[in-house]
């Protein structure tokens, strides 16, 4: 039997295989215009192709990228401490080119720095071996922290103190941030939050956004719930979206309601996207996924189709990792997205019971199916240090925290704070190949907006003039306003011509969009029973992107609980798209639990827009297995 780790192992290797030959093939197609156009030789090296350029640094290693900034922050401290002029200036130029490099966003460490190792085990001290840096004394940090801040406030930038201390080893951790241009350039973050029936999920996503304290009856999720039996059943039954904006100095934008306690007020007095998006210097995005077993098909299609930069899994402490708790963690592993737990209700959840949860949840992190390490969140500094690093070193961030007493919010709303962007990821999002736009969702939107200003895309307020746009995830290119697309597949896999009229992000118009981000698009001449999820936006060309009803892959079974034979149908779920498949080949005779094997599917109802290298999860009642896409099988 092939072990998941493996499997998911060569997935990955496999996927970026092919996103590696999809960039040299762009990278081909760039040149060759280049060719074309024949710009004039210039003599000498430009400013973007010098040693300390952007280019140059992606060219790096990880190792070499952190020996040079190391270099460069060493730079700008020796020259804030020195009372030249002409230093300053220097200090200056290098933070505005760190900056520049890190998309507007950049946390500087002055004094020494931890060993990560005894700050995830909460064994730090001031004695133990690994702290690296250079040690500064109080007089030194305060004179560099005047320092940074005026010379980050002359090149229109804001400085947030993220954690100090003044004891033992004196060091100083501060947030660096440019405010956007305009809301097309704010960062976004997207973070699916899953976990089992009354966990908490909503209410904690009501009170990191909405800003008030629950009073232990749910009345902080009550903003949150869009349909009437919702709120009766206080349970959430479909894809939810709230958004929190965090502005250039790091503080979460929030309503002038926060301390509220009325319900009503809480619910109806909220900023609008558009208020928060126009504020943020980051915007995080919180899909709020059903916990109940009755909803997993649209937990499941909001895990593949909203690529979440992590998942968020809320624990009851009173009950633990039970139910579908345990399935949804089951599904992120398998997709490979990093995971986050967030253990809630510790206020009303007895000391030796919450010690069981805490043991519970660590001994499943542990296990041979999971492979992570749980890092307890005690700290800012913990927050702080491991919001970059969690998701490349396995670790799992484990937060407790109480929505009655606020305990714990601080490190999680720091955590949401510095976490990197989605469309940061250039292995999922390449912006300098053709536009593919994948629809997730059918917003709602009013065509009379000039008159009636009731724009309201996602799960906004009704008006009577309401209708249906497409919502999606810009995969690769870009998109503007007047460009001239194609839509499809449609249900005889053919393309519709049609032009994007405007675009909006988050509700707050836009003319641009790039690869990683998330948008509603007004497109011409489209009628809403036309659109459906998983259709694709490409740029009008004569050959668009072909549809398929067959296609091959490598498929590892996690459950079944007999044989697994041909002609089996089940539900897939393939980034956006969802529809029943039925094997028509396998090179084995029959699959049971943990075999692998190379599986020819066909769509049963009509063709769909995927590539090699996606992901594809396909399930029918328990019966759960994990592949990924080989080979399409073109029409015979």
């Amino acid at each position: 039997m092939t072990t998941l780790r493996t499997f998911q192992n060569e997935i990955d290797e496999h996927s970026r295989e092919i996103a590696k030959q999809r960039a040299i093939q762009a990278q081909i197609v760039a040149e060759k215009e280049k060719e074309n156009k024949k710009p004039p030789a210039s003599k000498g090296k430009s400013k973007d192709e010098g040693p300390d350029s952007p280019i140059a640094a992606t060219a790096l290693s990880d190792s070499d990228a952190a020996t040079a900034l190391a270099e460069t922050e060493e730079k700008i401290l020796t020259a804030l401490l020195s009372d030249l002029p002409a230093n300053r200036d220097i200090a200056r130029d290098l933070l505005a080119g760190l900056l520049t490099q890190h998309s507007g966003e950049y946390v500087f460490r002055i004094g020494l720095r931890p060993p990560h190792a005894k700050l995830w085990a909460g064994e730090l001290t001031d004695d133990c071996e690994g702290w690296t840096g250079v040690s500064r004394t109080e007089q030194e940090l305060d004179v560099i922290h005047k320092g940074i801040q005026a010379t980050v406030e002359e090149v229109g930038g804001k400085t947030s103190v993220l954690f100090q201390t003044r004891i033992g080893h004196a060091r100083l951790s501060l947030l660096l941030r440019l405010p956007p241009p305009n809301v097309s350039l704010t960062p976004e973050v997207r973070c699916a939050v899953v976990g089992n029936v009354d966990s908490g999920k909503s209410t904690t996503l009501g009170v990191l956004t909405r800003g008030a304290l629950d009073d232990g009856r749910g009345r902080a999720r009550v903003g949150l719930f869009r349909h009437k039996h919702e709120i009766e059943t206080g349970r959430t039954s479909s894809v939810g979206m709230e958004i929190l904006g965090f502005s250039p100095n790091g503080a979460p934008i929030l309503p002038n309601t926060a301390n509220s306690t009325d319900p009503d007020v809480i619910r109806r007095e909220k900023l609008g996207w558009e208020e928060i998006s126009i504020q943020a210097a980051k915007i995080v995005s919180f899909i709020d996924l059903a916990g109940h077993e009755r909803y997993l098909k649209t937990t499941l299609y909001g895990l593949t189709s909203g690529a979440p930069s992590c998942v968020i899994l809320m624990v009851g402490a009173n009950a633990g990792l039970i139910g579908m708790s345990k399935e949804h963690l089951a599904i992120a592993l398998a997709l490979s997205v990093p995971v986050v737990v967030c253990i809630t209700k510790i206020d009303m959840t007895p000391p030796n019971v919450l010690a069981e949860t805490i043991k519970q949840v660590t001994k499943i992190l542990k296990s041979p199916g999971c492979r992570k390490t749980p890092v307890f969140v005690k700290s800012l500094e913990t927050a702080v240090e491991i919001s970059t690093a969690f998701g490349k070193d396995r670790l799992c961030p484990i937060f407790q925290v109480s929505n009655v007493t606020g305990e714990g919010l601080d490190f999680v709303r720091t955590f949401l704070n510095l976490l990197p962007s989605s469309e940061a990821d250039q292995e999922k999002f390449a912006v300098n190949q053709p536009l593919e736009a994948v629809l997730s969702d059918r917003g709602l939107v009013c065509p009379l907006r000039g008159n009636c200003n009731k724009w309201r895309v996602f799960f906004g307020s009704r008006c009577a003039h309401l209708s249906k746009v497409p919502v999606g995830i810009i995969n690769n290119g870009s998109i503007k306003t007047g460009d001239a697309v194609l839509l499809g597949p449609d249900s005889n896999g053919n393309y519709q011509s049609t032009v994007v009229k405007s675009m909006q992000r988050k509700r707050a118009n836009v003319t641009t969009a790039e690869a990683g981000q998330c948008v509603s698009l007004a497109l011409k001449r489209v009628r809403k029973a036309a659109v459906r999820k998983g259709m694709v936006l490409v740029h009008k060309t004569d050959n668009p992107p072909k549809a398929v009803r067959q296609f091959e892959g490598q498929v590892l079974i996690l459950y079944h609980n007999t044989t697994l034979q041909k002609n089996y149908q089940a539900m897939l779920h393939c980034g956006a798209v969802r529809q029943t498949v039925r094997i028509i080949g396998m090179d084995a005779q029959c699959l049971r639990t943990g075999d692998r094997a190379t599986v020819q599917f066909e769509f049963i109802s009509h063709p769909e827009f995927i590539k090699e290298g996606m992901k594809l999860l396909f399930r029918e009642g328990k019966t759960k297995g994990l592949g990924v896409i080989t080979r399409l099988i073109p029409p015979s």
